[in-house]
């Protein structure tokens, strides 16, 4: 029996299958094995993919780019505000405003992602030559629930039978065959991702089968469209310096640059050189230019740096160093580049660096390896695996101490395995007639930040203590969920009144 697996990226997005015992990727009807995750609107159609991409020059305003970082996420959310600044699209509450002909329709984030599965549920049933629909779907480790079922739900809009959601971390592992063919005995894989917008680092520990997050680093402020930004500023340097004319501030130039650049990115993943040539780049002029590897490696170093910086910090809050890690697995376009694998490489001398299939399709085929194992077919050799849920979060709790300083306990580190509960003994003096419970959560090296700010959510408030000589001693419990909800509840340990409440945290 077939069944397909998706991976939907922030820029692109890929489909494998799983067909007779292994799982293959399938190109679409372009010939490419990855998919732009755009879509364009016209007057009469809607356009998912490359086309969309390159007609995105023309049509900037009616065209969809990056639609995963807004996913079931509310419109006063930083990812959205952030998204709604840099799209050319306007973005309007929750819709994206697209003009139709003479008028304008609001276009929900679910009504574009449910166009780009649907053309990847096109693609895998094209190679499959039947109507299979089972499918299953990765997401990123840091998706909190809501983020997850929007993904989901777009999904079974577009025809799909959603068999499970599996973390990214974990279908690239399931790709290599990582913990099927070892019964026993504990290793340690770091899974390294570079897509085209952000950076994920995960430490995972193997034991039997069991796949175990240790920890998990995220940055969105670095991804492969960060090297070709770099490149697109390079060779409007060179047309300035040719032509005597500067169209780093022209949107449409830079946009025309923009995918040039980036075809020629690509092309710098295998060869030494690569030509850039854009058509009538400003006032007709046809723009051509050379750029070598080592220029490009040049242009990027700082990026570079800046991309691999996270797997020392990530290591040391693990508690492991470079020495620890058996394997290295490679994931996301960017991924590819050759000096980035060398100096992840020159990290681990002794490691296995795994990059024999193309890291942006490893995720899709371990999706598909997984859905193979759902639908029953027994081609593989092994148990399921499994991820353990963890806390993405270090989950703090808000105190005064003895001098009237702001202290944060730490009642749930990141990389707790979910579901978890933490008891905790709050004391505020006797002569207190109400207190105030606050939770925060902490990413990496961000500032805490309150839950009830990141979900609009009330702190706890303990009112009519009665005075008295002693501390209040109040019992703190703090629950959370697989799904990253908290739950947190109180108890005044000579009374007895109790107060509860659950936050929906961002995990």
């Amino acid at each position: 029996m077939a069944a397909i697996g998706v991976h939907f990226g922030y820029t692109c997005a890929c489909v494998a299958i799983f067909k007779d015992g292994r799982a293959d990727v399938v190109a679409n009807d372009a010939g490419d094995r990855v998919t732009p995750a755009v879509v364009g609107y016209r007057d009469t159609e809607q356009i998912v993919g490359i086309a969309a991409k390159q007609g995105r020059v023309r049509n900037a305003t009616n065209t969809v780019v990056k639609v995963k970082q807004v996913l079931g996420r509310s419109f006063d959310d930083p990812e959205t505000q952030a998204h709604k600044v840099e799209t050319k699209c306007q973005v309007n509450k929750p819709y994206y405003e697209i003009k139709v002909g003479d008028h304008t329709e609001n276009i929900a984030p679910e009504d574009v992602a449910k166009l780009i599965f649907h053309k990847m549920k096109e693609t895998a049933q094209s190679a499959l030559d039947s109507d299979v629909t089972d499918a299953v779907i990765t997401v990123p480790f840091e998706f909190a629930h809501a983020q997850k079922n929007a993904l989901r739900e777009a999904a079974e809009a577009a025809g799909f039978n959603v068999l499970r959601l599996i973390h990214e971390p974990a279908a690239a592992l399931l790709a290599y065959n990582i913990g099927q063919d070892c019964p026993s005995g504990k290793s340690h894989v770091l899974v390294y991702k570079l897509g085209g917008t952000s950076l994920s680092v995960t430490v995972l520990q193997v034991n039997g089968g069991m796949f175990r997050v240790l920890n998990t680093h995220t940055d969105h402020s670095i991804g492969g469209e960060s090297f070709t930004q770099a490149l697109a500023q390079h060779l409007a340097t060179e047309f300035k310096r040719s032509f005597r004319h500067d169209v780093s501030t022209n949107a449409r130039a830079m946009l025309k640059l923009m995918n040039g650049a980036d075809m020629a990115k690509h092309s710098l993943s295998s060869l030494g050189s690569a030509n850039c040539f854009v058509d009538s780049l400003h006032d007709g002029i046809d723009f051509d230019c050379n750029v070598s590897r080592a220029r490009f490696e040049l242009l990027c170093s700082a990026l570079f740096n800046k991309s691999i910086q996270p797997i020392r910090s990530l290591l040391q809050e693990a508690g492991l160093s470079t020495n620890d890690i058996n394997k290295v697995v490679l994931c996301g376009g960017s991924a590819r580049i050759p000096r980035l694998q060398q100096m992840i490489q020159e990290m681990f001398p002794e490691v296995e660096l795994l990059s024999s299939a193309p890291p942006d399709e490893v995720i899709a085929v371990g999706a598909a390896l997984e859905a193979g194992l759902l639908v029953g077919k027994d081609g593989l050799n092994g148990e399921e695996s499994e991820t353990v849920d963890v806390s993405a979060a270090d989950i703090l709790l808000k105190e005064v101490d003895e001098c009237g300083a702001t202290v944060f306990n730490v009642l749930l580190p990141s990389g707790t395995p979910l579901p978890a509960r933490r008891h905790h003994v709050l004391s505020g003096g006797g002569d207190l007639s109400s207190l105030c419970l606050e939770i925060y959560q902490k990413c990496g090296t961000e500032e805490p930040e309150k839950l009830a700010k990141v979900r609009n959510t009330p702190s706890i408030i303990l009112r009519d203590l009665q005075p008295k000589e002693e501390n209040h001693d109040i019992d703190t419990t703090v629950t959370m969920k697989r799904d990253g909800s908290v739950h947190v509840s109180c108890v005044e340990q000579s009374s007895g009144r109790s107060e509860a409440i659950s936050i929906a945290a961002a995990s």
